[in-house]
């Protein structure tokens, strides 16, 4: 063998394997957007041009695109506005607000022109979606410009966008420019804009906002030089956006700057409208998120930007890349709680980018588990108000405990705009899914569940995952069989109830019998905690035969024992102690309360 091949082949020995055990990449589309802005302040009016690269990385030929246009759901009339009409508890920022808009509360977005390569196409506006036929196709691997000039209205402030929040931010700009729809492995998802959740393509931003010079600017993305005055009393602010899927920003002219540079160099900016209901928390608020950064960066994986800002605007929280849009006129904590939920968005949504619409439990539920974990962490420290507690997902359990009572609750699976009501969306979203994440370290043991946040990170950001290739890396991770779990918590809702059912003296033997039944219809490994009236604890684990192993022993647990694993088929489960009933003090299921289960009181035998 020549040389040169001899160097091909051992480069191929070393390769492969590591291709082997890579994670496997889902294509992305990708994206370059080129945007510039004119804005009528006194109007709440703009004009907007954009030349939007296209890469279609798929292997699908397309023949058509689609564009959100977000702002024309704020139209009496609108899908947005029957749908909140139609609600038996819709949203009070919404309610009938929509339907009472006068032409100049309204907000739209009038596509006048739209080329691609020099050449016009054929488009139709349908509500928020605009459907546009291609002369070509294109093809897999190609790649194409579009260029399209746009008018558009701010609409007042309803909800996430607008303008003259309830706080007097001017312009809060989210979901304001003609956005290209997600084609991915499921194809096209052209949702019309109902209230809920937000998907995106990958890609590169280069945004350029000419307004009025009293105005300041925040952004999404890292702002180019000095803004620049254009000569007739405006100036120009120009922000760029590397790897992002979306683009916020948010102008006013009371707005106060600050920033923070934390040691690993990222800059903090917050802005703020001065006075009595914010100035003192907004100052004291770059502290306490530069520590949050720090335990965020250390658990879920380190912030790959190179800032991040806090505005404030909207109309309560909204996250998008590198920024939120906060309320500010808010008590320390309620600041904190707000600033550390939107932040945790960046983790799980921004980096990720998962079809919200779709996967709304893996964005809020995820944020909702993380940013409980971080709030504790800040009370460990002192930075806010309360005492860290050794469960600080008790509250969330107990939330979807009591919903459930109500008999509103709907599977996971159902798409985000789709929810009967409301509360169903929200418990869903927010509680469910944070205890899907707690409930799982319960199952696969403390070491296993870390190594899946981070190996998440690692694996899955950029790459809008889905249900499934989480609980692959909880499967790697973990070394058990877990699709079950998935399958239950996430397409059902028929979920764990287990009961101590008898405990009893075997005569003459010196043991004691403990008869277990599976109440609920899905099974779970168990944890059972025997207290001898000594005050020492035994634990005994039983793992359903489908997990095909168990965890490993926990540090909490001095005195563990692993049983035969249990059948899920079986509705009973007896275990034999090895001492005598007069002994025994307590025998309690689910001690620690990390098993959500719909009834606690038929846990404990005592």
């Amino acid at each position: 063998m020549s040389t040169p091949a001899l160097r091909f082949y051992l480069l191929l020995c070393t390769c492969v394997p590591a291709l082997l055990l890579a994670q496997p990449d889902r294509w992305q589309q990708r994206a370059a957007y080129d945007m510039d802005i004119e804005m009528d302040a006194d109007a709440n009016q703009y004009t907007g041009t954009q030349v939007l690269k296209y890469y279609n990385q798929s292997p699908d030929t397309l023949t058509k695109v689609f564009y959100h246009l977000y702002f024309n759901a704020f139209q009496p009339g609108s899908q947005m506005d029957l749908r909140n009409l139609n609600l038996p508890d819709a949203d009070e920022r919404v309610a009938d607000r929509i339907s009472n808009l006068q032409p100049d509360e309204i907000g739209y977005i009038k596509v006048n022109s739209l080329e691609r390569e020099g050449g016009s196409l054929s488009y139709e506006t349908v509500g928020t979606i605009l459907e546009v036929t291609l002369d070509e196709p294109i093809l897999p691997g190609d790649s194409t410009t579009f260029t399209m000039e746009w008018d558009a209205q701010v609409p007042l402030q309803i909800r996430r966008s607008g303008r003259d929040n309830a706080e007097g931010i001017r312009f809060s700009m989210a979901q304001w420019y003609p956005k290209l729809a997600e084609y991915d492995y499921q194809g096209w998802h052209a949702n019309p804009y109902i209230g809920r959740e937000f998907y995106g393509v990958w890609g590169d931003f280069d945004v350029t906002i000419n307004i009025d010079e009293d105005y300041v600017v925040a952004a999404t993305g890292y702002l180019q030089g000095t803004p620049a005055p254009t000569g007739n009393g405006k100036v120009s602010y120009h922000f760029v956006a590397p790897n992002v899927h979306d683009f916020v920003w948010a102008a006013d002219p009371d707005y106060t700057h600050t920033d923070l540079k934390r040691d690993d160099g990222t800059t903090l900016n917050f802005y703020y409208q001065p006075g009595e209901a914010t100035t003192d928390n907004w100052e004291a608020l770059p502290k306490i998120m530069d520590e949050a950064f720090n335990y965020i960066n250390a658990h879920y994986g380190p912030y790959p930007y190179e800032q991040y800002s806090f505005i404030q605007g909207g109309d309560g929280g909204m996250e998008y890349p590198m920024a939120t849009l906060i309320t500010g006129e808010r008590t320390m904590s309620s600041l904190v709680g707000v600033s550390v939920h939107e932040l945790m968005h960046t983790w799980y949504q921004m980096l990720m980018g998962t079809n919200e619409a779709l996967y709304a439990w893996m964005d809020e539920g995820f944020t909702s588990w993380a940013s409980n974990e971080v709030m504790n962490h800040l009370r460990t420290k002192g930075l806010i108000a309360g005492e860290a507690t050794d469960n600080p997902h008790e509250r969330t359990y107990a939330s979807l405990r009591g919903f459930r009572q109500s008999g509103l609750q709907e599977p996971l699976t159902v798409h985000s705009d789709h929810f009967a009501t409301n509360s169903a969306y929200s418990v869903a979203s927010y509680v469910n899914g944070a205890v899907f994440l707690e409930q799982l370290r319960y199952i696969v043991g403390e070491e296993a569940f870390n190594c899946t946040l981070k190996r998440y990170y690692h694996d899955w950001r950029f790459k809008h995952p889905n249900d499934n290739d989480f609980i692959r890396v909880a499967e790697k991770c973990s070394g058990l069989e877990l699709d079950w779990y998935r399958e239950y918590w996430v397409n059902g809702t028929d979920y764990p109830d287990y009961a101590v059912t008898d405990v009893e003296d075997l005569d003459g033997t010196g043991k004691t019998r403990v008869d277990l039944q599976r109440v609920g219809r899905m099974p779970m490994p168990l944890e059972l905690t025997v207290t001898l009236k000594d005050g020492s604890e035994k634990y005994y684990y039983i793992a359903p035969e489908i997990l095909r192993g168990e965890k490993p022993q926990p540090e909490y647990a001095a005195d563990w024992t692993v049983l035969p694993d249990w059948g899920w088929t079986n509705p009973a489960y007896s275990l034999e102690l090895d001492f005598d009933k007069q002994l025994i003090q307590k025998v309690e299921l689910n001690a620690r309360h990390r098993m959500f289960e719909d009834d606690l009181d038929n846990n404990v035998w005592e």
